[in-house]
């Protein structure tokens, strides 16, 4: 009995000692910290960096994942210059779900495996597909509200303010998305980060010409000096000409681009209403060997009558 009290009472005292002498959450969290410094400070290269690492997904597991995967970077900028705040691997699941459910579902109606593998393809590029729309008409605006937002620019300087005044200004005057832009901008070069560098951060979101010549301008002001707002009214100038040129050519381009899309489009709404009228008629197109080489052959021909289209109206301003 006095031996079992003697175990029980050691038992106890290292349970309080214990309880007592752990290291709390926050001194252990510190020194996990110092661990992992200096397990990084013999290699060559490694080190902390206070700027912020853009996270492809909300699991640090997938994260790491995604980072070794071809085309997860351009997927993330192509979703920040489309204006979403979507994650690459919701857009990533999101494809493959799209991809996996449309070709069990257009497997009953295909008959083939190489036209079920074509479709789920471009089913699960639907969502990419919409954020290169979506990109597309951002940078669209961005280009119409760009003329305004230099001009401000130039009355802001022309009135005392400094360059950083004038940024903030026109982040707050000008509408959305470029707004946006231009506060970010602001932002960067707040905390510290060169006028230089913050420029280009704001070519890399949004690669346009017109928005590379008002960096240009900017930047060759800040090396060579010179009158600022001139030059911006000149840049403004030449945004707006840009402008009235390219509404020009889409009058004039107008006719192709309709085509394009009558060659894109009219062939499966007549292929549906046939379908519908009369499924016998066209049934022969996939039973029949010849009939699947005729809608492989069709197939490569619209895509290559649709690039050439293309080609033709792209017109470089």
């Amino acid at each position: 009995m006095t031996t079992l009290f003697f175990i029980f009472i050691l038992i106890v005292s290292f349970g309080v000692l214990y309880y007592f002498l752990k290291h709390t959450r926050t001194e252990s969290a510190v020194q996990e910290h110092l661990e992992d410094i200096e397990g990084t400070r013999g290699v060559a290269g490694a080190g902390t960096t206070i700027l912020r690492r853009e996270a492809l997904s909300s699991n640090p597991v997938v994260d790491d994942l995604l980072r070794h995967l071809p085309g997860s970077l351009w997927l993330s900028r192509l979703i920040r210059q489309a204006g979403h705040s979507w994650e690459v691997g919701t857009v990533i699941a999101g494809s493959l779900a799209i991809l996996l459910i449309g070709g069990w579902i257009s497997s009953f109606f295909l008959p083939t495996t190489p036209m079920v593998i074509a479709v789920a393809l471009f089913l699960g590029a639907g969502p990419t597909i919409y954020l290169l729309i979506a990109r597309e008409a951002r940078f669209r605006r961005c280009d119409a509200l760009l003329p305004e937002a230099v001009d401000l620019m130039a009355r802001g300087l022309r009135a005392g303010h400094a360059v950083p005044a004038v940024l903030e200004m026109v982040g707050r005057e000008i509408a959305e998305p470029l707004a946006g832009e231009f506060r970010l901008l602001h932002e960067e070069q707040s905390l510290g980060l060169p006028l230089r560098d913050a420029m280009l951060n704001l070519v890399e979101r949004v690669p346009r010409d017109d928005m590379r010549f008002l960096a240009t301008a900017v930047l060759l002001q800040k090396e060579t000096g010179g009158n600022l707002a001139q030059i911006l009214d000149k840049t403004a100038a030449l945004a707006r000409d840009r402008a009235r040129l390219r509404g020009q050519l889409r009058i004039y381009t107008a006719q192709g681009r309709i085509t394009g899309w009558i060659l894109c489009i009219a062939p499966f709404i007549m292929f549906g209403l046939i379908s519908m009228v009369n499924w016998k008629y066209e049934k022969i197109l996939f039973t029949e060997p010849i009939g699947l080489k005729i809608i492989y052959v069709g197939m490569v021909m619209m895509v290559i009558g649709v690039l050439v289209i293309r080609k033709i109206i792209d017109i470089k301003i």
